[in-house]
């Protein structure tokens, strides 16, 4: 229930646009309960949002594993991997 009740509140911060304490929350939440996907998968959105590609990308793939049927995490994944590989063309 611990880690529920810190995953929703981190949706709540991630919608009012504070994302570090949303981060922190998801952690938190997965710290918790390492076997829930829902958690990493949020914090994979937040990352993504602040174009830490990387770490997005890091968060997708552990929802796969734990959960291969998250259809979510695999669109998510494909579009960091595609946009990783945007910015690093442009150079930035």
């Amino acid at each position: 229930e611990l880690a529920t009740a810190l995953n929703d509140r981190g949706q709540v911060r991630y919608l009012r646009v504070e994302f570090a304490a949303a981060v922190q929350d998801f952690t938190a939440a997965i710290e918790c309960q390492p076997g829930f996907e829902v958690p990493y998968y949020n914090r994979g959105l937040v990352r993504y949002r602040l174009g830490d590609f990387d770490e997005a990308m890091k968060d997708f793939r552990k929802v796969l594993e734990l959960n291969p049927q998250f259809e979510d995490a695999a669109l998510s994944l494909k579009q960091a991997m595609l946009d990783k590989e945007e910015k690093e063309k442009r150079g930035y």
